[in-house]
């Protein structure tokens, strides 16, 4: 399928969640199609709103983000600002309770038990707790999307998955979260082809595979 046609599936007031960290894993053509189609009022779920001109950051930056749920926002200072402007609403959520958040959502579970943020007034606030021999759990709601989007380094054609080292962050928990999981892969190759013990994500999770034409920002660390 075609980056153009895979971003038809994303409309506008949707909740969409994507794969990577700091842009690292972040689909590159897909999100690409998103900016160019001008769709927007999303809410977005990934691991941090990304650098301004990189990733998931060029989602915000041009204000296509109405909700973001994410463990960090530093690296982008549009996010930081719209924030405070009161243009985009953040849901913080500590990053090892947000991959096991939207593990839960993959698995069909409800939610996760956790001690983070237990004794924490602002953490705890508006949030059921459960006591379980004597101590204290924070319940926090599992989380699923309407579309996922993902970045591979291999797809075969019956949808299995391989990621490039450290492109395999969230990528994995985000394909399994989505009513619709969409894949962008650097390579797509016939069924057969990959070897069973590299495959991560079973193509049983993946929906649609896109060609990636590459990235098309500069990192971060390559700006002289």
């Amino acid at each position: 399928m075609e980056a153009v046609r895979a971003a038809e599936f994303i409309n506008n007031e949707m909740t969409v969640m994507i794969g990577g960290f700091g842009g690292v894993g972040n689909p590159p053509s897909l999100i690409r199609e998103m900016m160019e189609s001008g769709v927007g009022e999303l809410t977005l779920i990934c691991n941090d709103a990304g650098f301004p001109h990189i990733g998931v950051g060029q989602l915000v930056t041009a204000k296509r983000i109405k909700k973001l749920i994410a463990s960090h926002i530093g690296s982008n200072p549009n996010a930081g600002k719209q924030m405070t402007d009161g243009e985009l609403e953040v849901i913080f959520s500590p990053q090892g309770t947000l991959a096991e958040r939207i593990r839960a959502g993959g698995a069909g579970l409800g939610g996760i038990l956790t001690d983070i943020g237990a004794e924490n007034p602002i953490i705890e606030a508006g949030k059921k707790k459960i006591e379980i021999d004597g101590k204290e759990y924070l319940v926090e709601p599992a989380l699923t999307a309407d579309v996922s989007l993902v970045f591979a380094k291999k797809a075969d054609t019956l949808g299995n998955l391989v990621y490039d080292t450290s492109a395999r962050n969230t990528n994995p928990l985000v394909a399994m979260a989505g009513d619709i999981t969409i894949a962008e892969a650097e390579e797509i190759v016939e069924a057969g082809e990959l070897d069973p013990e590299e495959i991560v994500t079973p193509g049983a999770f993946v929906d649609y595979i896109v060609q990636s034409e590459g990235v098309n920002w500069t990192w971060a660390w390559e700006k002289k």
